[in-house]
């Protein structure tokens, strides 16, 4: 273990089902102006909230709740068909303002040890890494984080997660662009793991869902269209995802 693990427990949480395993992996920002608030909030029975672990801007992580026990961080979700994902997953929330305070970067101390503690997670559970994901993954319609500035890139080359390496931000990776329709569009990000309807035109729904899997694999635009950059990522990571 390469980081500084500290315990700071929160009262928000309850056991998990029997018989379901722990195989998803869920990163958030805390969305707060100050680590003290955030830290505050996840242990403040009155807010019900939680996760397993918070790692504060200096490096400090803090162990909120056990991992054999189920924290309240993911609300309403899915992925890859399954619902109520606090029922298995770990949550990890990480210092950050978010969006609506100035969405400052992550610095790269934070990073490591966010690495650092994910392989340490990783070590114990069996965790895919296509199910290694955001809280906008899991939550589009209602969650942003944690965002285009986090470094999933640099996590999933060090072994945490999906990077399509080599993928040309142009191009489509060998499909023409005329012929993805947005039939497939929404077969490739069902794929990926999210929900969407099979059949209709770009409507908000499928806009939100363009716009997480923008944050999390092709962050240079947050737009939620299907562009010619977005398509040639979605075609790369939906293949990395099959492949799993």
């Amino acid at each position: 273990m390469n980081f500084d693990l500290r315990d700071a427990p929160s009262p928000n949480h309850d056991p998990r089902p029997d018989g379901t395993p722990i195989d998803t992996l869920v990163l958030h920002y805390t969305g707060m102006t100050s680590p003290a608030e955030a830290l505050a909030r996840l242990r403040d029975p009155e807010a019900k909230v939680s996760s397993h672990y918070m790692v504060d801007l200096n490096g400090i992580v803090w162990r909120l709740v056990p991992e054999a026990r189920r924290a309240w961080h993911a609300g309403a979700s899915f992925w890859h068909g399954r619902t109520s994902l606090n029922d298995r997953a770990i949550g990890i929330e990480i210092v950050n303002p978010g969006h609506s305070h100035g969405y400052p970067d992550f610095p790269v101390l934070q990073m490591a040890v966010v690495c650092d503690l994910c392989l340490d997670i990783l070590s114990r559970h069996a965790i895919a890494a296509r199910d290694i994901v955001g809280h906008s993954d899991i939550a589009p319609d209602r969650k942003d984080d944690p965002g285009e500035k986090f470094d999933w890139r640099g996590l999933a080359q060090a072994g945490v997660g999906l990077w399509p390496d080599g993928t040309p931000d142009l191009g489509i990776a060998g499909i023409e662009r005329d012929a993805l329709v947005l039939r497939d569009v929404r077969a490739a990000l069902a794929l990926v793991g999210y929900r969407v309807a099979p059949e209709g035109a770009l409507d908000p729904a499928l806009s939100q869902v363009l716009r997480a899997f923008q944050r999390h694999w092709r962050p240079e635009t947050v737009n939620g269209q299907a562009d010619a950059g977005t398509i040639a990522r979605l075609v790369a990571v939906a293949r990395l995802c099959g492949a799993g």
